[in-house]
C-alpha cells in the first residue's frame, strides 16, 4: 500500500510516521527548499517558525491532556520534543534546532517513507494534504477549484472565548435582539455612557501584537480588530457589534448605552464568545480590558482574540468528521489547513488523518478518539460547528462533554475530566491498534 504526503510541518510528519508505522509506504512531499516561504529559514522538516513553546504538560491544562493523549497514541513529535526539551517550567520546551533536525533526521531514516522535494500542484490520493497556513498560491488554487471558493479562507479574525464558570450571570442578563431565536439566546453585558466611554479609552491605547513581516494583515471593513473601530470614532462601536439597540435590560426596562454580548459557542453553555471582539490586543491587554467590563472581572479565556494570515478550510462545510473530502474517502486533510490553532492541535490531527488513512487502505472504516477526550472533542467541533460562523479553534476544557455531577473546585473539575479522557484514550489506541494493514 502507497499514500503520499503533503507537506513536511508538524501535521504532515505525524501523519507521514503514523501510516508508515501501520506498515504504508509514503512519499512526503515538501517543497522547501525548492519553493521557500517567508516564514521558514531552513529546509529541515517540521521547522518551528514562531514560538518554541508546546504549552503546558500538566494534566489540568488543556494541551497537557492533549499531550498525554498523543503519546498514549505513539506520537512521533511528542517523542522528539522530549528528546529536544529544554528548561521552561510546566510548558513543553525545546531547542527548535535540535528539534526539527531530529524529525527531518528520524523521518528520513524511516524505510516506508521517501521525502521528495517539490511543489505539490494536485491534491493527492490516496493522500493527506497538510501544508498549514501558508500553502502555496498554486495548491490553494487547486483547493477552492476542488472544493468551492467559499471552502478556502486567507485570514481570520477570532474573538475570545471565556468559560461560562467564570462568568457573573448576576450582573447581566441573558436577551436575543428584539427576542428572536429561543429569546435568551445570548449573555448581555450592560454598559453606561461612562463605562464605555472607559472602554473606549482602554482600546485606543492598548497595546497591540505587531505582525510578523511574513503576515501583513489587512483590514476587512466587515470585520475589523474592535481597537480599530474604537479609534475610527467614539460611536462606532454602539453603532456596530456593541449596539444596544432590541436589548432592553429586564431589569430597568430601558436599552443600556452600550451592550457587549456573549454568544454560546456549545450545547452545554460551557464556552462564550465576545461578539464583535476580534482584536490584535496583546493577551495581557486583552485580560485587562475583558475584566474590566460588569460581571467579567473573574473571566477565564479558553481562547484569545487575534487577526492573522491562516490559510484554512470551512472544515464542517467541506470535509467528512475523517478530514476527508466527501467524494473520495482516500484524500484527507491534517493541521492548521483544517481549522485548528496550535502547534499540539496541527500535528495531533495529523496523527489521527494518518491513522484513518490507514485503515481506509485496510478496507476499515474511520474511527474518531471518543468524545469525552480532548482530541475527539477537537475533530467534532471541526466538524460539528456551525459552517456560517466556523473559526479555527484550540484545545480546551469547553469542548468536552461535561461530568455527569457538577464539580465546583476547578482544578478537582479539570483532574476527573483528564482521568475520563486518558481512560477513554487508552481503550481507543487499543482499537486502532487491532486493525491489520
Amino acid at each position: 500500500m502507497n499514500a503520499t504526503v503533503v507537506g513536511g510541518g508538524l501535521a504532515g510528519c505525524e501523519a507521514a510516521w503514523a501510516l508508515a508505522q501501520r506498515g504504508v509506504v509514503v512519499t512526503l512531499v515538501e517543497m522547501r527548499p525548492h519553493r521557500t516561504t517567508p516564514a521558514h529559514q531552513s529546509e529541515h522538516l517540521a521547522e518551528i517558525v514562531c514560538s518554541n513553546t508546546f504549552k503546558s504538560l500538566e494534566l489540568t491544562n488543556a494541551h497537557g491532556l492533549l499531550k498525554a493523549e498523543l503519546r498514549v497514541l505513539g506520537s512521533l513529535l511528542m517523542d522528539v520534543a522530549a528528546h529536544a526539551r529544554i528548561p521552561g517550567g510546566a510548558a513543553l520546551t525545546v531547542d527548535r534546532s535540535l528539534f526539527s533536525r531530529e524529525v527531518t533526521r528520524r523521518i528520513a531514516n524511516h524505510p516506508n517513507i521517501q521525502v521528495v522535494r517539490e511543489e505539490a500542484m494536485e491534491l493527492p490520493t490516496p493522500g493527506i494534504v497538510a501544508t498549514g497556513p501558508l500553502t502555496s498560491d498554486a495548491l490553494a488554487m487547486v483547493i477552492r477549484s476542488r472544493l468551492g471558493i467559499e471552502s478556502l479562507a486567507f485570514y481570520d479574525a477570532i474573538a475570545p472565548i471565556v468559560d461560562g464558570d467564570s462568568v457573573d450571570e448576576g450582573e447581566l442578563y441573558r436577551l436575543s435582539r428584539y427576542g428572536k431565536g429561543d429569546g435568551d439566546d445570548f449573555l448581555n453585558v450592560p454598559l453606561s455612557r461612562a463605562a464605555y466611554e472607559s472602554l473606549v479609552d482602554a482600546l485606543v491605547s492598548a497595546e497591540q501584537h505587531v505582525a510578523h513581516e511574513f503576515d501583513p494583515i489587512p483590514f476587512f471593513e466587515g470585520c475589523l480588530p474592535i481597537e480599530e473601530m474604537a479609534r475610527r470614532g467614539r460611536e462606532t462601536m454602539r453603532f456596530g457589534p456593541l449596539k444596544p439597540v432590541g436589548l432592553p435590560d429586564p431589569r430597568t426596562g430601558t436599552e443600556p448605552h452600550a451592550v457587549v454580548q456573549l454568544r454560546r459557542e456549545d450545547r452545554a453553555g460551557q464556552m462564550w464568545n465576545l461578539v464583535g471582539f476580534q482584536t490584535r490586543l496583546k493577551i495581557g491587554e486583552q485580560q485587562r480590558i475583558v475584566r474590566s467590563l460588569p460581571g467579567l472581572a473573574e473571566a477565564e479565556f479558553y481562547r484569545y482574540g487575534s487577526v492573522h494570515r491562516n490559510t484554512y478550510l470551512n472544515t464542517p462545510a467541506a470535509l467528512t468528521a475523517s478530514l476527508a473530502l466527501p467524494d473520495d474517502p482516500l484524500t484527507m486533510f491534517a493541521g492548521q489547513l483544517t481549522g485548528v490553532e496550535g502547534y499540539t492541535e496541527s500535528l495531533a490531527t495529523g496523527l489521527q488523518a494518518g491513522i484513518n488513512l490507514s485503515r481506509a487502505l485496510a478496507g476499515s472504516p474511520p474511527l474518531l478518539p471518543p468524545a469525552e477526550t480532548m482530541l475527539g472533542a477537537l475533530l467534532r467541533y471541526l466538524h460539528e460547528c456551525d459552517p456560517s460562523r466556523f473559526q479555527p479553534m484550540n484545545a480546551n476544557f469547553g469542548l468536552l462533554p461535561p461530568l455527569e455531577s457538577r464539580v465546583r473546585d476547578k482544578r478537582r473539575k479539570r483532574e476527573l475530566l483528564s482521568e475520563r479522557a486518558l481512560a477513554a484514550m487508552h481503550r481507543f489506541a487499543d482499537e486502532v491498534a487491532t486493525i491489520p494493514v
